[in-house]
């Protein structure tokens, strides 16, 4: 067995099979996923390649669960918001450590909680604190609590949801990506405790306690405040619901689905809340682009309060080689010749000030000259898939609107996205008359 750290006066090895209490359902859950971490090469290596830490085959990993620090007081010790567990990855002589603190049910960690946690980890020369919730976040490095910059100057900050960490489980197992039969059984039993209701693991069900108000504010044209609390939950809960549409959308498809963001965005959070609150408050929408592998384009996603509608879209450059709007929208149609035309649309754009058209699916699979401008004799350079949902009373509720949505999205990608196909030009060709020049030519030296 493992000696424990120097720096720890108390901890135990993360246990596959923990004995605790059945009311124990945190401390039960960190110690089924340190010990997979510590089990599966390949779900370590995924997880921590989150955080842009990279795992060798020769790396090793230590995990210990109910730590107590060194120097501790022992009031503190006894406390139940001690942290949760370590990890410990060892490169050679290089080590990378990282504090851990768990969260099951709706249970949250506060500003307070991870502070004193970025301090303990200051003061034992730990690497990361990274923080487990159901809270969702966009990515690894965008953290559910706020704190000053400062506060992770020499300790990084990470926050993993648990329905993150029970995708990657799912993708590794659903691609075959662990090759050890072994370790696929234990990624399989991990699995199957992560998914279970008695693990206290959730997934992001509904929207913010001001939703309704919210939508109910616009509909009526009365004035939002970007700063104030109903549009800064608002924006947040749209913020988790992307990311859960990503994890959702990941699942079914089998690939990594990743959210779309400017990289300013990408790089500092409170940014992407204030520029996203404020847009909201200018044109009450909510928009967001998935990014799924190999798809012809990104999934566009979009709620409109003032209509009550949701759309889901994608856009593709029209094909530059078929001269009219007609010969274009074809070119389209024969690639959803499959799809269910209900709430199914095409919009045709132009360059400049020139009409846009928009036409739905089922009457231009018999007349694609809809789509032609009556205004513009220019050909449409973009064709747009959109799939409408009309909520109409039901886009306040606050589960029923993520309950729609979460069933658009995959419908939309399932009877369009996936069939779509972006266009490429084709290679260029060598005509028959200048082959035949050019062997003649070649016919003409040899005689010589």
């Amino acid at each position: 067995m493992t000696n424990r750290p120097d720096f720890l006066t108390g901890g135990e090895p993360a246990r596959l099979i923990p004995i605790t209490a059945d009311s124990a359902r945190e401390q039960k859950s960190v110690s089924v996923l340190l010990a997979g971490l510590r089990s599966v090469l390949e779900l370590r290596q995924a997880l921590l390649k989150s955080l842009n830490v990279r795992v060798g085959t020769t790396a090793t990993l230590e995990a210990w669960t109910e730590v107590v620090f060194q120097n501790e007081d022992k009031k503190v010790a006894k406390q139940k918001d001690r942290p949760d567990g370590l990890l410990i990855l060892r490169t050679g002589r290089r080590e990378w450590r990282a504090l851990i603190e768990a969260k099951v049910n709706n249970d949250t960690i506060g500003e307070e909680q991870v502070s004193r946690y970025l301090q303990q980890a200051k003061a034992h020369g730990l690497d990361a604190v990274i923080t487990i919730t159901n809270q969702f976040a966009a990515l690894p490095t965008h953290h559910p609590v706020k704190l000053p910059k400062n506060a992770t100057k020499s300790v990084e900050l990470f926050h993993w949801s648990w329905a993150f960490i029970r995708t990657q489980c799912q993708l590794l197992l659903k691609n075959d990506s662990v090759e050890d039969i072994d370790q696929v059984f234990i990624l399989s039993e991990i699995l199957r405790y992560l998914e279970s209701d008695r693990s206290g693991i959730s997934h992001f069900d509904q929207m913010n306690a001001e939703w309704k108000d919210v939508v109910n504010k616009v509909k009526s044209n009365a004035p939002l405040a970007k700063t104030s609390d109903e549009v800064q939950n608002t924006i947040a809960a749209w913020h988790q619901e992307q990311r859960d549409l990503c994890l959702i959308m990941s699942r079914l498809t089998g690939s990594d689905v990743s959210l779309k963001l400017k990289n300013e965005h990408r790089l500092d959070p409170a940014k992407r809340v204030k520029d996203d609150a404020e847009a909201f408050c200018k044109t009450p929408i909510l928009t967001c682009a998935l990014s799924i592998i190999n798809a012809a384009a990104d999934l566009e996603v979009t709620a409109d309060l003032q209509r009550r509608m949701i759309y889901c879209s994608m856009r593709l450059t029209a094909p530059k080689d078929k001269q009219s709007t007609k010969a274009r929208v074809n070119w389209l149609l024969r690639q959803l010749k499959k799809t269910d035309p209900a709430g199914f649309f095409i919009r045709a754009t132009r360059p400049g000030k020139a009409e846009t058209t928009y036409q739905a699916l089922k009457d231009l699979r018999d007349s694609p000259e809809l789509l032609e401008s009556d205004t513009s004799k220019t050909a449409a350079t973009t064709l747009e898939v959109v799939y409408e949902l009309d909520l109409a009373g039901k886009f306040s509720g606050r589960k029923v609107f993520v309950e729609e949505l979460e069933k658009a999205v995959p419908h939309f990608y399932q009877e369009a996205g996936q069939l779509l196909k972006a266009w490429t030009p084709p290679p260029p060709k060598i005509t028959k008359t200048e082959s035949v020049a050019n062997s003649q030519d070649e016919d003409l030296v040899l005689d010589e």
